[in-house]
């Protein structure tokens, strides 16, 4: 039995940058999507997380590998490879997507607190905005990501409302394999939502970022072009820690689905723009429980998500322009990292103040996402193939085909969208 237990403890510490980056994937903009998904469709679109399953674990297997094999970031890779304005572009549209999805995610969570106990939402937004921002600034890195993987187990409130309501189990299996929804211009642009929310440019940029942090938090530990002894077990690491992360992730977000067209779906509640507005409406149909575990659920993913959009975007730029950067030193030590930690969180927050219109930028987020992720997956693939950069750990021939194939579908998919639209 004690060798079991540790056994489970070995493994469970494999665990740290894919299982933060898969949960975070499932911020309150993704929940928005995903409802709007279920209430609109069904269980037609069940299949867009079950494909994006594979291009997910693939991409984010690669950007970590960036950071493990390199020692660099992603954006630091970027600027050692690829001229200045390429680098400039893609690092100011990350910073611009991610304030906008900070902004959504906190007006989200600032709704869903009012929807419980009633209150001031945009008092309860700049309450979670600064709460995030103490949370990054002040908590050492070791004990933040901990922290962070705990308050992953906040997903599993949504397989709890999908599992309290009346599924037709064969409608879902039937949307994941054989969906007879017809395209239209609506299904075309949430498709690009659900596929730009699950394979989001931050999420690169964070995981990458995560693995350098490790290599420098840990003496022993070196990037793998200078220690290749390290590989297999850092290389193992990252494949376990991946696949069970971006598991959890779309397996969540498939129940969000479910349970908002087995609930929202079936009684005709079809047009959810908000996650927020999801767990009101779930309220008369499937009852306070539901209601109330959609609602937590939404505060404790954003306080997951925030950090990790505001961090994502903080790497980037520190990286561009050599700052000292990271998690693990203190604010005075990393003045600029913690600056655009500090603009993205409350330049998001106060967004929330400005005419634009939450309900639209919380959706619109992941479409922006979406639209994003293409340039920066087809920078971040030519990185993993080449040889001056990876060394002897360039991707291997299925990696690189199954990223590849998930920039072909981004591209794809971002055609079809603004093709239908005009």
């Amino acid at each position: 039995m004690k060798k079991k237990k540790l056994k489970i403890r070995s493994w469970l510490r494999q665990l740290g940058p894919g299982l933060v980056t898969g949960a975070a994937d499932d911020d309150p903009s993704g929940i928005a999507t995903y409802s709007q998904a279920g209430a609109k469709f069904g269980y037609e679109l069940g299949w867009t997380v079950v494909l994006t399953y594979p291009l997910m674990v693939a991409v984010q297997i690669i950007s970590a590998s960036l950071g493990r094999v390199t020692g660099r970031g992603l954006a630091d890779n970027i600027r050692e490879n690829f001229p200045a304005p390429v680098l400039y572009a893609l690092v100011i549209m990350l910073l611009v997507a991610n304030t906008i999805n900070v902004a959504a995610d906190v007006a989200a969570m600032g709704q869903s607190l009012q929807l419980v106990v009633g209150g001031p939402v945009h008092l309860y937004a700049v309450g979670f905005g600064v709460v995030c921002l103490a949370l990054e600034i002040y908590l050492p890195y070791r004990r933040y990501v901990t922290y962070l993987k705990w308050l992953t187990l906040v997903l599993f409130a949504y397989v709890a409302v999908a599992l309290a309501a009346n599924v037709s189990w064969s409608a879902v299996l039937s949307g994941i394999v054989w969906p007879r929804v017809p395209l239209s211009s609506d299904m075309l642009t949430v498709i690009v939502a659900v596929f730009g929310t699950t394979i989001s440019p931050y999420l690169f940029f964070w995981q990458a970022a995560l693995e350098v942090e490790e290599v420098e938090a840990n003496p022993k530990a070196h990037a793998l072009k200078q220690s290749p002894s390290q590989a297999p077990s850092q290389l193992r690491r990252i494949d376990i820690d991946t696949y069970v992360g971006m598991g959890l992730s779309n397996a969540i977000a498939l129940f969000i689905i479910i349970a908002t067209a087995a609930t929202l779906h079936q009684s005709g509640v079809l047009d959810i723009e908000t996650s927020a507005q999801a767990a009101e409406a779930l309220r008369p149909i499937a009852g306070p429980l539901a209601f109330l575990l959609f609602s937590l659920g939404i505060i404790g993913t954003g306080m997951l998500a925030i950090p990790v959009l505001a961090g994502s975007a903080a790497y980037a730029v520190a990286e561009t322009f050599k700052w000292r950067r990271g998690l693990d030193r203190k604010p005075r030590e990393a003045r600029g990292f913690y600056a655009i930690v500090a603009l993205a969180t409350l330049g998001g927050t106060a967004l929330t103040f400005s005419p634009i219109d939450p309900i639209r930028a919380l959706f619109w987020s992941a479409v922006i996402n979406g639209v994003i992720s293409v340039p920066v997956l087809i920078v971040m693939m030519l990185l993993a193939g080449n040889a001056k950069v990876m060394g002897n750990f360039v991707s291997s021939p299925r990696l690189k085909f199954v990223g590849w194939l998930a920039t072909a579908v981004m591209a794809a998919a971002v055609c079809a969208m603004f093709f239908a639209t005009d």
